[in-house]
């Protein structure tokens, strides 16, 4: 497979002229494995846990949309990419029954023909369901928790090679499960609770930041989803909420994927003139900022809620308490942009409804979600840890599955069961054959 020819939304394991590297969607992670294991039944991924364990890190990589080092592993490296489909649907119970290696876009269409839906996604829908639950994938709306908090029970393979179904009735067990990074076991299933298939309405505005900001809470609290995008450089955004409708699917002379590809080709223009004459980059921002414009659509609600994302990135996103997110923006503008010219990517803000769930960033509180993107050819160290420094002075926690270089002290601080996670890990892998460098180093210290 060439550049060229290559799904964009994928991230590449065995591709020509390397066929041993693994690599991310946006290529800033990547290893080279000793194996990579493709198996198609759950006895198959019984057998090489029971092969491994105690003597080789296993890892597991679904679609690689994360950012963080979550994956890597100079050992083991799992693809669940032969281990996919619907397993059952039980329309009355409303519930679903799906293989870890089934992307949520598959999910989604399956649930659509049985009348069902998904209560919330995000605004990507590439990622495998096991990865997305993994790393605490989230939409937004702040009576509606992150991915995993639809999780009615979840199967794993575990260091023994047993087969484990963790539903809320197993306690802290399965609070972690819901949210582990893979370290626990494979999971080969999840039960997700779903519901009526419905459409959504969007609608999308813009407004000066700062009104935007002022009335964001209003909004919030009136609104079923609010999103809010802010390009650098231009105190302007875009507001975007979407609620439940029975109205009739919208229809235009332009098709929806004829659109995206549109505006991703120009927006991937913005971004490669941007990376190559630096100087130009405010001018840019201020450019793509200014195209903005409403609208209004009704669709089927997975279809609403996804959005193409052709122009590859990296991003950090943290979570601060729903309260403070405004001002997070606020000291962002101040104390970041400024010295950060090269940046055209816009930043995002999403909130989240709190939960229980031992390592998910919504632990305890409601969250707002702030997201920073840098354009994949441009350094984004420096301009992250900046953005970092804002976070981690309003109790900011990190989305596992995107950058941050906080240590597992800082973390420890953040979460108030993390020493009920890592016992319940301990107990599941006490030879950390599920851990690679980066988790080693959160969860099992020397």
């Amino acid at each position: 497979m060439t550049g060229s020819d290559r799904d964009p939304d994928e991230a590449t394991m065995g591709s020509s002229g390397d066929p041993g590297r693994w690599r991310n969607w946006s290529g800033s992670v990547f290893c080279r494995p000793d194996r990579v294991v493709r198996p198609k039944t759950v006895d198959a991924i019984r057998a090489l846990v029971e092969r491994h364990a105690g003597e080789r890190s296993i890892r597991v990589a679904g679609s690689g949309h994360s950012f963080s080092a979550v994956v890597p592993t100079d050992d083991v490296l799992v693809s669940l990419e032969r281990f996919t489909g619907v397993r059952s649907v039980e329309y009355d119970r409303r519930r679903v029954t799906v293989r870890a290696g089934t992307r949520l876009a598959e999910l989604s269409e399956t649930l659509s023909v049985h009348g069902l839906a998904m209560t919330n996604l995000g605004d990507v829908d590439r990622q495998t369901v096991a990865g997305a639950l993994a790393t605490g994938t989230h939409g937004t709306g702040i009576d509606l928790g992150i991915l995993p908090t639809q999780i009615a029970e979840i199967e794993l393979v575990t260091a023994d090679g047993e087969i484990r179904t963790l539903s809320v009735d197993d306690g802290d067990t399965f609070r972690a499960a819901q949210l582990s990074l893979g370290t626990l076991g494979i999971v080969t299933a999840v039960t997700l609770d779903v519901e009526p298939a419905y459409r959504l309405r969007e609608r999308t505005w813009t407004a000066p930041l700062e009104t935007a900001l002022e009335d964001i809470g209003t909004i919030r609290d009136r609104h079923r989803h609010v999103e809010l995008f802010w390009f650098p450089h231009v105190d302007v955004a875009l507001v975007k909420i979407l609620e439940k409708t029975d109205e009739p699917t919208t229809s235009s002379p332009v098709p929806a994927g004829v659109a995206e590809g549109a505006t991703n080709l120009a927006w991937g223009a913005v971004c490669r003139l941007s990376s190559r004459l630096p100087r130009l980059s405010p001018s840019l921002a201020r450019l793509a900022g200014g195209a903005l414009s409403g609208g209004e659509t009704v669709g089927p609600s997975h279809e609403v809620f996804a959005s193409s994302r052709e122009v590859r990135f990296n991003e950090a996103e943290f979570a601060v308490p729903a309260a403070d997110g405004p001002a997070v923006l606020r000291q962002l503008r101040q104390r970041v942009l400024p010295s950060h010219p090269e940046i055209v990517f816009p930043i995002e803000f999403r909130y989240v409804a709190g939960d229980d769930i031992l390592l998910s960033p919504a632990t305890g509180r409601d969250a707002a979600y702030v997201a920073v993107h840098a354009y994949h050819r441009k350094p984004f160290r420096s301009y992250f840890e900046a953005c970092e420094s804002v976070f981690d002075a309003f109790d900011g926690r990190p989305h596992w599955g995107k950058w941050y270089s906080l240590d597992r002290a800082r973390l420890r601080e953040r979460y108030p069961e993390w020493d009920t996670f890592e016992s319940v890990r301990r107990r599941f892998d006490p030879e950390g054959t599920f851990l690679n460098d980066q988790l080693s180093a959160l969860f099992d210290p020397a």
